[in-house]
């Protein structure tokens, strides 16, 4: 890449700095989690960072990043363009609670910090969407804070629930065994719970056989 590509697409690449302190945590996981070929979709990729990180770490699977937000498009596809990675895919408008989603069979869907920030019908749709995607034993990720038994697991946590549902009455940090029994009414095992740095967790889904 060019220097001036580089510094064309500067502005567009959008920097959280969530992603940068949590990829690294989030990567160990999805390294020994996911499938080693095949195409993963992520579901709200937000800036990109993490696309980027995981499809750099992670080069025998196709990373398919997504987001129903036009500006995160933009600043996945300059994410895209800087890294030059052949197994970054370029981004899908991808809102899964508006029936298709453009993609097919994938072997693993990732979906990082969306379902607190966002309506619970979404967590549905995700839940739904992916059953109707993955095959038996294919995977479904996801990361962020929950409560555990109807509770904060953190002070901090308790904030940020308040915050959210001043925000929007609709988000919030969700009940984990609730997240179980959704994707366990959909055909899912929830295979592994994985506590992670700052009060989030990594739940790893699996698609049983014959659901």
């Amino acid at each position: 890449m060019t220097q001036a590509s580089s510094n064309s697409d500067a502005g567009v690449r959008r920097r959280a700095p969530a992603a940068e302190r949590n990829r690294d945590a989030i990567l160990a996981v999805l390294a020994r989690v996911l499938p080693k070929r095949g195409v993963v979709l992520e579901i709200a990729s937000g800036t990109g960072q993490h696309a980027v990180h995981c499809a750099a770490a992670l080069p025998d699977i196709v990373w398919q990043p997504s987001d129903p937000d036009a500006a995160s498009r933009e600043s996945i596809a300059a994410w895209r363009a800087h890294a030059g990675l052949p197994n970054l895919n370029a981004p899908l408008c991808i809102d899964v609670t508006r029936g298709d989603w453009g993609i097919g069979k994938v072997a693993a869907i990732v979906c990082i910090n969306m379902i607190h920030i966002a309506p619970w019908e979404a967590a549905e749709a995700l839940v739904r969407g992916a059953a109707e995607r993955l095959d038996a034993g294919g995977v479904l990720y996801l990361y962020g804070p929950f409560r555990r038994n109807g509770a904060h697991t953190a002070p901090s946590n308790e904030a940020f629930d308040a915050q959210l549902r001043a925000t929007d009455s609709r988000w919030g940090v969700r009940d984990m065994e609730t997240v179980e029994a959704l994707a366990r009414k959909a055909g899912f095992t929830l295979a592994e719970t994985v506590a992670m740095p700052a009060n989030n967790f990594s739940l790893v889904f699996v698609k049983d056989e014959g659901a």
